[in-house]
């Protein structure tokens, strides 16, 4: 399937069927039935999963749970096409190595016939349900679901059961630096402390501030508005060239349409400038975004 077919397909077979399987597969309280029972040996698992870490010790919380009450709900596997009478693991990975520690010889599965599109889908669906998911990750999964398969975040939140103003919230934080990025992985900010920082010219720096002094998610959006209403001196500049009639009319035009105020610079010497957007708040700013992608 080409990128463009994906895009097309919209729902295609189901975001929501495949998301009520990854669901419904997950639900300690809904235990399902297996199709049958498979060799621990004739499973391999996808090459294509997101999910890379396991960590030692949950598996091995798993695999002692699993030695006491065995395989509550079954693995999601679809047949090997390289490999007949061997299956490929769908959903349900760390089940299939928890079982592994535990010495079981065969697990409970329930076989699907999913594309590979589908197999890819449904892993970053499981992946996003993970109760340990950091933002991050959660907001990739986000966007892995909306740029290579196409969905919206309306398509999202209607399936995921998440409101659409969380899924834009997560995913904003993809826009921030780097190193705050791993502040977020590592534990050593939270989603809220994140959000404060999104667009701030100065986020790594706050970021660090908020680190050092312990500070409560309050306390940094102080600290970020603060920031904002005074920002650091700049080294003196030279003065800069007043504005053609054409460039401030055109301002004045994308400002109207936009509904924000609009700055352009033009390069001294050269046909390139910048243009800048300036957005009062986290909605305005999702209203243009959403306007940029045609959503």
């Amino acid at each position: 399937m080409t990128e463009k077919q994906i895009k097309n397909r919209g729902l295609g077979r189901g975001l929501s069927a495949l998301m009520a399987d990854v669901t419904t597969e997950s639900s300690p309280d809904r235990p399902r039935r297996a199709d049958q029972r498979v060799p621990i040996e004739n499973l391999r698992p996808n090459p294509d999963q997101p999910r890379r870490s396991f960590a030692e010790d949950a598996l091995a919380e798993l695999a002692a749970s699993i030695r006491e009450k065995g395989i509550i709900q079954p693995l999601i596997v679809r047949p090997d096409a390289t490999n007949a009478g061997a299956f490929e693991i769908v959903a349900g990975e760390r089940r299939w190595r928890a079982a592994q520690l535990a010495q079981l010889h065969d697990v409970p599965v329930i076989v699907r016939d999913y594309s590979d599109t589908e197999v890819l889908e449904v892993a970053i669906i499981e992946n996003i349900q993970r109760a340990d998911l950091n933002a991050i990750d959660e907001a990739a999964g986000y966007r892995q679901l909306m740029d290579r398969f196409g969905h919206t975040q309306e398509q999202l939140a209607a399936a995921l059961g998440k409101s659409r103003s969380h899924i834009a919230n997560q995913m904003r934080l993809l826009s921030l630096p780097d190193d705050v990025q791993a502040f977020l992985v590592q534990g050593r900010l939270t989603a809220g402390h994140a959000r404060t920082l999104v667009g701030h010219p100065r986020a790594s720096e706050l970021a660090r501030r908020m680190i050092q002094g312990g500070m409560s998610v309050r306390d940094a959006e102080a600290l970020v508005r603060k920031a904002t209403d005074a920002p650091p001196k700049a080294a003196p500049r030279r003065a800069v060239a007043a504005k053609d009639a054409d460039t401030v009319q055109i301002e004045r035009e994308l400002a109207a349409t936009l509904g924000m105020s609009v700055s352009i610079d033009q390069t001294p010497g050269t046909e390139g400038g910048r243009l800048t957007l300036h957005y009062k708040d986290l909605a305005q700013l999702d209203d243009l975004l959403r306007a940029l992608s045609g959503d």
